[in-house]
């Protein structure tokens, strides 16, 4: 008999202690004897011919040390994600101001730095797109490939014109979203040791040690195992950490390569901007057609992402979006057609959310119009529409059991008083010129890669049972502040029936696990977590077996069931502990120490009419947002937002609620205030002083509710939880300015001066 005692728990954070009191270890924390620092050398200009690189003047720089460019680079010059199209160090053309085209090497950090500033690049400035619509053009000028398409898809179903040709109701819209900066407090940063035998450590702050690991063996042209990666404490992530730590430590282990010794490259915060990864800006026409009784027949859309200047992780996270498009509802009729565009900006990558918070805005946006012109409330309509165990997607995948989206609409509607306060929208407060009103959002998300990523949908553990009880756990998901250290250590804990205080798990290092994949797309707790189950149940087994013969020896009546709970094992009123069970294992000389290993289920995916399985379960979420709206002014304030997300079984509840606040902040910033601006081709506010994000200042009031819908085939039945509470917030603040003023606006973030502006033209 077995009782859950730690799954399911608010446990302490295991790296709590070490954070708070300024002792854990981030990468610019670390030192090793005869270091050096590197620094970049930028593109200043959206797109260049490179003529020369000159390092004269840097020379007279005390401490300066060597200039590395690309003819340094001894393996490929390519670095290998995905497309495999952005060079480590660009030989004749940069492609976007703020590439790295060459790095200096100094004794000192701000030697390095001065010293990168007097490095002269002689260059022709050469014609540049800014613009992913007009990259999309045929006339437009060529920067990538044939077409500057850098990924494309459709999802295919029914027959959509006739549906739309028959439909009562028809709305169509076009929506765009802005770009969204991770504003991790920690810049990205590596460090590259080399070893005797010619090889490589690098550690690194980042949320891919294997993606790390490919870049740095590929630039330097070493074997795998000349060269291990070891993650630091990793400062956030939220996606900024995926595949751009690669190119960075890539630089690193090049200067280290050149010059013999320790190299660390530390970003600051302007170049963090200027160069690494950031959420695609999107744009979407999106149209819903409706029959009589109000059933969605009919769906099409038209999206595109600014990919930037290198396709990165673009397909992917296109795919993702394109899989979502339609939103969590039953259409019979859907034509979705996807295209990541090629511009000279900065390249786009993963953020929590994964191309779907864009495409959501617009078609939970245009679902509100489309009830509005039905003459139904928005709710009901999602209700009659949604997503049931039963019922196929758009992509034709039937949803299992673990779907609890209707009763979480169900839940969000009554907490927040939804029927009532509806109906109270352009009421105005007394005495002032500010009126409130409600929205509301329903989302559904694929746990994972994914078909299009499935051959990085593995994870790999390393469970170890020492001869003093203790256990040490090594995966290959990365803690970079969601918990999962925690998480893990729980579902260990769980699975062995040791104290939760004896379990550890590592930051990774590449040479204990197989690749495992990214830390990305809420798999962590999905994968590794099953992954440390196979590696733990023969361990398990061993234990249990020994405990039970220890149990039979002291006496106990062995027909009463043998209880394992809490780190001890109990049967017929003897007890023995987790410590004194294994240290008979270890007397007896069996195993402690296995391996283990789990791969997604296949997929029926096919790329070429979006039909099939996309992915192997989905974690759904319901929001509602109350806000206030400044009609003078368009200036919007968040009230509360209530939310209920069904994600499985909840491991950790204390954090599983960190997660949902946060991610509802992070959606509600990316909202409402958060404004990248370009002007030819050039970042104008590459800092926190002129981009504005929340802060705990800015925090609405929340309303959470978990609803567990177990997944028979998650660790202890949970799914994926770290992205779902961000997808829905935005569309639901919109409608619900919608709802406050009437003011429709269609472009993220929700600026004041474009509400003022919805409010005027209404009133004219």
């Amino acid at each position: 008999m077995e009782k859950l005692s730690f799954v399911g728990k608010s446990l302490p954070r295991k790296d709590a202690l070490i954070k708070v009191t300024g002792r854990a270890a981030y990468a610019d924390d670390r030192e090793f004897a005869g270091m050096l620092y590197a620094a970049a050398v930028r593109s200043p200009r959206p797109r260049i011919k490179i003529l020369s690189i000159s390092d004269a003047r840097a020379r007279h720089t005390s401490g300066y040390v060597t200039l590395v460019t690309y003819r340094d680079i001894k393996g490929v010059n390519k670095w290998p994600v995905v497309m495999q199209d952005y060079p480590f160090l660009p030989e004749k053309e940069a492609r976007f101001a703020g590439e790295t085209v060459a790095l200096v090497v100094a004794k000192t950090a701000a030697a390095a730095k001065a010293a990168a500033r007097l490095v002269e690049i002689k260059f022709k400035e050469l014609p540049f797109i800014d613009d992913p619509l007009k990259s999309l053009e045929k006339d437009s000028i060529k920067i990538y490939g044939k077409d500057n398409i850098i990924s494309s898809f459709v999802v295919k179903k029914g027959a959509v014109d006739k549906a739309f040709n028959n439909a009562a109701y028809v709305v169509e819209g076009e929506f765009s979203t802005n770009y969204q900066v991770h504003a991790y407090l920690e810049t990205q940063g590596a460090i590259a040791v080399p070893e005797p035998d010619g090889g490589v450590t690098v550690h690194s702050s980042t949320q891919c040690p294997f993606y790390v690991l490919d870049a740095v063996a590929a630039a330097l042209g070493l074997p795998y195992h000349k060269v291990k990666i070891l993650q630091t404490v990793t400062g956030g992530g939220f996606g900024g950490k995926e595949d751009v730590p690669a190119l960075v430590a890539s630089h690193a282990a090049l200067c280290a390569a050149k010059t013999g010794r320790p190299v660390k490259l530390i970003y600051g915060r302007k170049e963090d901007f200027q160069s690494m990864s950031k959420r695609h800006p999107g744009w979407a026409r999106v149209a819903y057609g409706a029959d009589k009784n109000g059933r969605l027949i009919a769906c099409r859309v038209k999206y595109v992402l600014d990919g930037g200047a290198y396709a990165t992780l673009s397909p992917i996270v296109l795919w993702r979006g394109t899989v979502h498009a339609a939103g969590p509802y039953k259409i019979a009729n859907v034509s979705i057609e996807t295209y990541a565009a090629a511009t000279n900006k900065v390249p786009c990558g993963a953020f929590r959310g994964f191309g779907q918070p864009q495409i959501c805005f617009a078609q939970e946006s245009l679902i509100d119009e489309l009830a509005a012109k039905i003459g139904m409330d928005p709710v009901d309509f999602r209700m009659k529409n949604m997503l049931e165990p039963g019922d196929k997607t758009v992509t034709g995948q039937r949803i299992n059991s673990s779907c609890g989206l209707k009763e979480l609409v169900g839940v969000v509607r009554k907490r927040s008083g939804w029927d009532k306060k509806k109906a109270e929208g352009f009421r105005l407060k007394a005495e002032s010129d500010k009126a409130r009103g409600i929205g509301f959002s329903a989302t559904y998300y694929g746990v994972g890669l994914g078909a299009k990523g499935r051959y990085l949908d593995r994870a790999g553990a390393l469970v170890n049972i020492y001869k003093d009880s203790s256990v040490c756990v090594n995966v290959g998901n990365t803690e970079m502040g969601q918990g999962a250290l925690t998480v893990l250590a729980q579902i260990a804990a769980e699975t062995l029936n040791a104290p939760y205080e004896s379990v550890r798990v590592e930051e990774v290092d590449s040479s204990k696990v197989p690749d495992s994949g990214p830390t990305v797309a809420s798999r962590t707790t999905l994968m590794s977590g099953n992954a440390i189950i196979e590696a733990a149940t023969p361990l398990r087994g061993r234990i249990f077996k020994t405990a039970f013969n220890l149990l039979t020896a002291k006496g106990a009546d062995f027909s009463r069931p043998m209880v394992a709970s809490k780190g001890a094992f109990s049967m017929g009123g003897k007890t023995v502990t987790f410590r004194e069970v294994t240290a008979e294992c270890w007397n007896l000389r069996q195993k402690m120490s296995e391996q283990g290993w789990y791969a997604a289920p296949r997929t029926t995916f096919k790329m070429e009419n979006g039909q099939g399985d996309a992915y192997v379960i989905y974690s759904y979420s319901a929001d509602a947002a109350e806000v206030e709206v400044d009609l003078k002014t368009g200036v919007t304030k968040v009230l509360k937002i209530w939310a209920a997300y069904d994600v499985g079984k909840i491991v950790n509840p204390r954090l599983a609620m960190g997660q949902a606040q946060g991610g509802i902040l992070q959606g509600m910033s990316w909202a409402l205030y958060e404004n990248l601006v370009y002007k030819n081709g050039i970042m104008v506010n590459p800092n926190f002083t002129d981009y504005v994000i929340a802060t705990t200042a800015d925090k609405p009031e929340y309303d959470i509710t978990f609803l567990e819908k177990p997944y028979a085939e998650g660790p202890y039945k949970a799914k994926g939880m770290g992205e779902v509470p961000l997808i829905g917030v935005a569309p639901a603040v919109a409608n619900a300015i919608a709802n406050a003023c009437g003011a429709r606006v269609r472009l993220v973030p929700l600026l004041p001066e474009k509400v003022w502006k919805e409010i005027r033209m209404m009133k004219n």
